[in-house]
Order: structure tokens, then C-alpha cells, then sequence
């Protein structure tokens, strides 16, 4: 027995998994770009050493910067499991992290809102075309000359 799909299943499943690999390549993009401004931050790149620092390195949550308070000390970590290594900081450099990240957030924003109005203008007025309403962007075109 021959199983065939219809058309429409083919594309639904062919979208699905574009959009699985593409959300991929954002996460890992992310998560190289976290790690850039962290360093930037000051944050230091350590690989757990001894067998409390690979317990403790074992049960956090992987990129993600959480805040770890020990023997009275809060510092914050990021733990980057492909690497096998954790970023280490402590209050001023996750301070000079918040505003990297705000930082970057409103840059962000900030360029897709040129894009959008970009686009928007391009459209608008390439609708018409440049002499849609005359040489002075009035009434029909006429010859001067």
C-alpha cells in the first residue's frame, strides 16, 4: 500500500520544519550574542573546577543568567552548556549587562522602525511613479518647453 499525501499536507509539513530551523538559528544567535555582552559586561568565562563548582554548575539553567548568592556573596552566572563553561559576575558587571541589553533592545527597535517606514515610503510612492501628479507633485503633468 502506497501512502501518498495531498499537496497541502506536503507544504504544511515543508513550512513547519523551515520554521523549526530557522527559530533554531535565532536561539543560537541569541545566545552567542548574550555571550558577547556579558564579556563586554565584565563577566569572566569559567570552567567549573572542583566538585561543588560542578554540582552547582550541573543543576542551574543553561543560558539563562541567574542570580546565585553563596557564603553571604551574590554573584550572577550564565551557563553555556555547549561550551561546558560558565560566566561569572558580580553586581556592577550584571548592572552594566542590564543596560547593554536595554541598550540594545532600543537599537533593535529602532532599526525596524526605519525598515518599516522604509518600506512604507517605498511603496507609497512608488505606487505612482515619480510625475504621477505633475513635475511639482500637482495637478497633470504638463510640458514646460
Amino acid at each position: 500500500m502506497k501512502l501518498q499525501l495531498p499537496l497541502s499536507d506536503i507544504a504544511a509539513l515543508l513550512g513547519g520544519v523551515l520554521a523549526v530551523v530557522s527559530f533554531a538559528g535565532c536561539a543560537s544567535f541569541d545566545a552567542s550574542n548574550q555571550e558577547s555582552m556579558l564579556t563586554a559586561a565584565g563577566f569572566k568565562e569559567r570552567t567549573p573546577q572542583t566538585a561543588k563548582q560542578k554540582e552547582l554548575y550541573a543543576g542551574a539553567p543553561s543560558y539563562k543568567v541567574e542570580r546565585v548568592a553563596v557564603n553571604g556573596k551574590t554573584f550572577y552566572a550564565y551557563k553555556d552548556e555547549k561550551k561546558g563553561t560558565a560566566f561569572i559576575g558580580g553586581e556592577a558587571e550584571y548592572q552594566r549587562y542590564q543596560q547593554l541589553a536595554v541598550q540594545q533592545r532600543i537599537a533593535r527597535q529602532n532599526y525596524e522602525a526605519a525598515q518599516m517606514n522604509r518600506e512604507m515610503a517605498t511603496g507609497w510612492y512608488s505606487a505612482y511613479g515619480p510625475y504621477a501628479f505633475g513635475p511639482y507633485g500637482y495637478g497633470p503633468r504638463v510640458r514646460m518647453w
